[in-house]
């Protein structure tokens, strides 16, 4: 009886030490692997993985789909002819580079739309006080959306890369006051 529970007992630590080794990397993940805290590789393709056991190495996952910011405050901003407005605007993006997203940005989705939410807002409103009423809702409108564009992915493409690529910057709505 005691061999019998020896046998069930290591069978159960074996097959416990086994799946903290393995790992699955989703279709719609990057797969970051850190050792001892450091990232030692990051995995791209989807399927079964083997790692060491956790307090050697750990697996932390990363979304690479297409991701969505909205604009969180309604704070009124000022045109060229200091009428003020305010705005609703969108931001897509995505995660290009995960090594350089984590080392510079942060650990999850969040921590990138919190600097990207400032970004865009900064960048928005400096072309905002460049425009008129007019400008702003009518034909101008599309070289006012690729001008934030350009200058939001001049900012995350900088000296210190986020590790993300923008792919839409849009306005949804512009009011007065």
């Amino acid at each position: 009886m005691n061999r019998v529970g020896f046998i069930a007992t290591s069978i159960l630590v074996a097959l416990a030490l086994l799946s903290s080794m393995v790992f699955v990397v989703d279709q719609r993940q990057f797969g970051v692997l850190y050792a001892l805290g450091q990232i030692k590789e990051v995995i791209t393709e989807p399927g079964l993985n083997f790692k060491l056991p956790p307090p050697f190495q750990n697996v932390s996952y990363i979304d690479k789909r297409l991701l969505t910011l909205d604009s969180a405050d309604a704070e009124p901003m000022l045109t060229a002819e200091k009428q003020r407005v305010v705005l609703d605007w969108y931001v897509r993006w995505r995660i290009s580079d995960p090594s350089q997203y984590i080392r510079n940005v942060g650990l999850d989705e969040n921590a990138g739309a919190m600097q990207l939410n400032r970004v865009v807002r900064n960048a928005v409103q400096e072309e905002i006080n460049r425009r008129t009423v007019r400008e702003l809702i009518s034909t101008r409108r599309e070289t006012l959306m690729a001008d934030v564009k350009r200058e939001v992915t001049e900012a995350v493409k900088g000296e210190k890369p986020w590790g993300i690529d923008i792919v839409d910057v849009r306005i949804t709505r512009a009011d007065y006051v």
